[in-house]
């Protein structure tokens, strides 16, 4: 017999709670809006509280919606957080990548360590998943945004067995898969360096797949990649790139159907909408992010290629900056200096998802976009 979460606000859809149950008890299935959630056999189930133990929503953060079991949040054994403007200055490096070309640098360093980076990548049918790199070259697939949620199947496991192995082991995730990372690794790990993003919220992965068949369709051939943030007009990345046989299309951010519903907040997780994670102050060695604002608090630095937003939270996230910091152009700041939505409160549900939901289920997300606007 099956259990199934009730409340799919609280299942942020890591599944931790899978790749820790020593019974293979649970596993993850595919909703009617195209999310993943636990399933449990009872059968198998144990109630050995492995599974509670790992969730980044009901264990890392309380009901009270405060981070820790007391409700008191942590500095992450650092001497007070760090807030920077940061850019790379290879031109070539921003071009490439999200913001400013940050997480590039800092892959590099754990890999020439002899480390392994995770981070999420895009396979070529358009499936988003967090996988492990051993080298430079294999980086490029992880550089580019992808506004979909990824799946970290196997992956929690990996890092363990890394971490075991002595390797040094960056993870770059949304905040509660680095929550969940954080838990399912349990004792703090010197060689581990968790690295969250400012994250909006995570689109569906259903919906995502239906919409690249229908480009597909459109454009009459086999999805061979997506940029969601090209940089090539220098606009912030305000342009999508489509690759699609050996030809490639582009548009704005802004006439792209999936995006509009991103934005429009209609298609995100459910817990995405209460997520607790939402502010400055998190339990991951750093944070990075799109410097938002940077035109009013550093104009000089606003070129239309991408700033990034840096936050060290950890004495091992100050150590690796002292490492890497000559690849960049960079400034401190304030923390009222880099306060944006997401750093302040979650994204608001929008008053059409559900409706747009069921549109879904029976039209195109071209058309059921159309309808909704």
């Amino acid at each position: 017999m099956e259990k199934v979460l009730e409340e799919k606000s609280r299942c942020c859809g890591c599944g931790a709670c899978m790749d820790s149950c020593p019974f293979g008890a649970i596993w993850m299935k595919e909703d009617g809006e195209g999310f993943l959630y636990p399933q449990i056999d009872v059968e198998k189930c144990t109630d050995c509280g492995r599974c509670r133990e790992v969730c980044p929503i009901g264990k890392a953060i309380g009901v009270d919606g405060e981070y820790g079991k007391q409700g008191k949040q942590s500095d992450n054994g650092g001497q007070g957080r760090v807030f920077l403007g940061v850019r790379a200055k290879e031109d070539k490096i921003r071009f490439e990548s999200s913001s400013g070309g940050v997480f590039p640098v800092l892959a590099e360093y754990v890999l020439s360590k002899g480390g392994v980076v995770f981070g999420a990548v895009m396979e070529k049918g358009g499936r988003v998943v967090h996988r492990d790199i051993y080298s430079a070259s294999e980086l490029a697939a992880m550089q580019k945004t992808k506004y979909v949620q990824s799946d970290l199947k196997g992956c929690f496991r990996k890092v363990k067995r890394y971490l075991e192995e002595g390797r040094r082991v960056l993870f770059s995730g949304t905040p509660c898969q680095c929550q969940a990372v954080k838990l399912y690794i349990g004792n703090e790990a010197e060689n581990l360096l968790l690295a969250d993003l400012v994250c909006y919220g995570v689109p569906s992965p259903g919906i995502w797949k239906k919409y690249v068949r229908e480009l597909e369709k459109k454009y009459g051939g086999v999805f061979a990649g997506f940029s969601f943030r090209d940089k090539r007009k220098k606009d912030n990345g305000h342009t999508m790139a489509l690759q699609i046989r050996e030809k490639e299309y582009t548009w704005p951010m802004n006439q792209d159907a999936y995006c509009r519903l991103y934005f429009r907040n209609a298609i995100l997780r459910p817990s995405c909408h209460f997520c607790d994670f939402c502010r400055p102050e998190r339990e991951s060695d750093l944070t990075m992010g799109d410097f938002w604002g940077i035109e009013k608090v550093r104009p000089d630095m606003d070129d239309g290629m991408g700033t990034s937003l840096v936050i060290l939270h950890s004495e091992k996230a100050r150590k690796v900056w002292e490492e890497i910091k000559e690849a960049f152009h960079y400034f401190q700041c304030g923390r009222e200096d880099i306060l944006q939505p997401r750093l302040c409160r979650p994204t608001p549900v929008s008053g059409r998802r559900k409706y747009f939901m069921m549109l879904n289920r029976f039209l195109s997300v071209h058309l059921a976009e159309k309808i909704l606007r």
